[in-house]
């Protein structure tokens, strides 16, 4: 959008009052595993979580503690998901908390906690102690990046993005660093997103604006279908730009509900195509469909679909499998007025008309598929509702890095 201005180069720890670290404490053998982000100014913070009722400890912990009325830390460590672990796992993300609150002039309450990796394995507790200790004693403001490779597990690249807008007359930033290449699926309910910013903002209209956004952005992404016992996306506000406080839905709440989501889905999109093992993100398009809820089960069943990712990996213009999976979603539709279409910087093709077969270029629709980005439009043609998923083909790496993750 015109109004929300990309800032490159820039990262969490770019927003006003709040520093990062991310360090390297020996969960993981050599790359960065914990990191701690910290507003030195009060802050509210909504959370969501994941759906799967086998949820991690971090994620118990937090959906008690989201309920304080100021957030102003958080710690996350990679290379163990601290799930499965019962109540000693428990024990230990609160300790977790304890631990960053102490060294931070907090009270526990004050800290959401966060966890990602191998499930089912204890946390290697004297390790997360020097961790966190030496995490705060580094916090700085320029240690955005420090956190985005702190949070990695499988990723291949730092997931961040920072944007400006206005509200009041005031200059706004929202910047957010996040993490997720498997077990991704939507209903958020592994992946975490964690965004900050220095808009003023109550904790109602907050969480009002995170819920509304993590529909159409983050729950409808899939990388494998797995839905994720550690996902959470946490958002703080410090309010440090000084707007009118937004406390209802007014055309402020409104610019800033617009520019959250601009930077959640521009992470989802980001967690599709590092998708395990993934070679090309795929954005499914589904228009005019009965009803939204038709529209979401649509793309979410082709992007979902183990046969149409195989088939995008080997450039194969298989329609049918597109077919095959909307007619199985759920969704009311007429297989009898269904066109697809695939287009990216190549072109544009309709490989499929009214359910059936039609001649075309089998050479431009290879073109297209061997592209990085590939757009799958959908044209259901019996309603006026629209959604959008994101997700990626499906390769050889995925079976291996999965096969031998423990490892």
């Amino acid at each position: 959008m015109d109004s929300i201005k990309i800032l490159k180069n820039k990262t969490i720890t770019d927003v006003p009052f709040f520093k990062a670290t991310g360090i390297h404490c020996g969960l993981k053998k050599v790359k960065k595993d914990l990191c701690v982000i910290y507003s030195e100014k009060k802050a509210v913070a909504a959370a969501v979580f994941t759906s799967n009722k086998v949820k991690a400890a971090p994620v118990l912990l937090n959906m008690k503690t989201i309920a304080n009325g100021n957030i102003q830390a958080i710690v996350a460590n990679s290379g163990n998901a601290n799930a499965c672990t019962g109540a000693t796992g428990y024990k230990d993300a609160i300790t977790m908390a304890e631990l960053t609150a102490k060294e931070l002039n907090l009270t526990p309450d004050e800290v959401m906690v966060a966890s990602t990796g191998i499930i089912g394995e204890p946390l290697k507790f004297d390790k997360i102690t020097k961790g966190i200790k030496m995490a705060c004693e580094n916090l700085s403001y320029d240690g955005g990046n420090d956190a985005a490779s702190a949070i990695m597990t499988t990723d291949t690249f730092q997931k961040k993005i920072a944007v400006e807008f206005t509200l009041d007359n005031k200059k706004v930033m929202i910047s957010a660093i996040a993490k997720g290449s498997g077990m991704i699926h939507p209903n958020m309910g592994t992946m975490l997103a964690f965004v900050v910013t220095d808009a003023n903002i109550s904790k109602t209209m907050l969480d009002a604006a995170l819920k509304t956004s993590v529909v159409d952005s983050y729950n409808m992404v899939s990388v494998d279908g797995d839905t994720s016992t550690n996902d959470m996306v946490i958002v703080l506000a410090n309010g440090a730009a000084e707007n009118k406080l937004i406390d209802s839905e007014d055309s402020d709440y409104d610019i800033f509900k617009v520019a959250l989501h601009f930077v959640n889905v521009e992470l989802s999109k980001m967690i599709a195509k590092d998708g395990e093992g993934a070679t090309k993100l795929l954005e499914v398009i589904v228009n005019n469909a009965k009803t939204l809820k038709d529209a979401k089960v649509c793309s979410k069943a082709v992007v979902t679909s183990s046969l149409v990712k195989t088939a995008f990996f080997g450039a194969d213009a298989n329609w049918g499998r597109i077919l095959c999976a909307l007619g199985y979603s759920g969704a009311d539709l007429n297989v009898n007025a269904i066109n697809i279409f695939f287009s990216n910087n190549m072109g544009n093709i309709q490989i499929c008309k009214n359910g059936g077969n039609i001649p075309f270029d089998e050479a431009l629709a290879k073109n297209i598929l061997d592209e990085e980005k590939i757009t799958i439009t959908i044209d259901l043609s019996d309603g006026d509702f629209s959604a959008t998923a994101w997700g990626c083909d499906l390769t050889y790496g995925y079976v291996k890095i999965n096969g031998s993750y423990r490892s």
